[in-house]
């Protein structure tokens, strides 16, 4: 038995798929299928149901796996540790971040911490907080940017930064009135909302104290899976959204006229890196919070102040 042969089986148990698992794994499939074979007939137990799409494990198998993933998390603690030891930010680091901050956020630092630390290499991928979540228990991933607080009693949640919300409102739309807005001015039947699986909805409805959307005066509904479609949708009809501030720092003069800022305190969500318990490259986590603090406004920085939207 060797970690690249648990390495496999975590893989196939991970993308469900020998194509898939292979490609992930930087391997081809004949090779990554024998070497599962060949952990099968070592241990005396088939791993997995080549019979399900997508495959799945058998009972024993899930067990085993189960196992496989904390010995291989175990086994990369010591390269983490060495790296800990040398002061040296190397290695690799599995991003997962949401969507709503992805855009605002990821093109910003990836270039100078790319080439401030050339030995570092970050995976990036963007994703909802549920399924970050679930990668970041199933050690799939090492660290996702999300909002907080999760409520996740097995996840360190570190705080970066705290972005207020803004209001882009169409200008048809009476709340353009207004220099500045109360919370107390958003009302649910009214807004743009991102659809379901987003926290960022549940975020903008606890701000309108409301938990959901009665849109019972328009001709259609529409629930936008982006906030690049949120604000196509207010542009082009009435109503209005709200948007993360990082969202609007590359506006022109013409979208500007249509953001409203809120009276403090102004509400806010909380951006954190979260790791599991075990996490243990702290170098890295370190200078990577030091960029993202770089380039975000100072005013962002410190919570003091802030109505910070909870998720439920």
């Amino acid at each position: 038995m060797t970690i690249t042969q648990l390495e496999y089986a975590v893989a196939l148990d991970s993308f469900g798929s020998f194509v898939a698992a292979a490609e992930k794994s930087g391997v081809t499939q004949p090779t990554l299928s024998m070497q599962i074979q060949k952990l099968e007939e070592e241990l005396g137990l088939k791993l997995f149901d080549r019979s399900s799409q997508p495959i799945k494990p058998t009972p024993q198998g899930k067990k085993v796996i189960e196992q496989a993933r904390i010995v291989i998390r175990e086994a990369g603690r010591i390269y983490e540790f060495i790296s800990e030891e040398k002061g040296t930010v190397d290695g690799v680091l599995r991003l997962g971040i949401i969507p709503t901050i992805a855009p605002y956020l990821v093109p910003v630092f990836v270039k100078n911490i790319a080439e401030k630390y050339p030995n570092l290499k970050l995976e990036i991928t963007e994703l909802t907080t549920a399924v970050i979540i679930d990668q970041l228990k199933n050690n799939q991933l090492d660290c996702g940017i999300l909002a907080t607080p999760l409520g996740e009693s097995d996840l360190i949640e570190t705080p970066i930064y705290y972005e207020p919300f803004v209001a882009y409102v169409s200008l048809s739309n009476p709340l353009s009135k207004k220099s500045a807005l109360n919370a107390s001015d958003m009302h649910a039947e009214d807004i743009w909302l991102m659809n379901e699986g987003h926290c960022f909805r549940t975020q903008v409805l606890q701000i309108c104290h409301d938990k959901k959307s009665n849109n019972m005066a328009r001709s259609f509904t529409y629930e936008a899976g982006s906030i690049e479609t949120l604000k196509r949708l207010v542009e082009l009809n009435n109503g209005y959204t709200l948007l993360p501030e990082l969202a609007v720092r590359d506006f022109g003069i013409k979208q500007m006229k249509m953001v409203r800022y809120f009276k403090s305190p102004e509400p806010t969500r909380e951006i954190s890196i979260v790791t599991g318990k075990h996490f243990i490259k702290r170098g890295i986590l370190e200078a990577l919070i030091d960029e993202i603090k770089a380039h975000v406004p100072d005013k962002m920085i410190h919570g003091k102040g802030k109505r910070v939207a909870v998720i439920e």
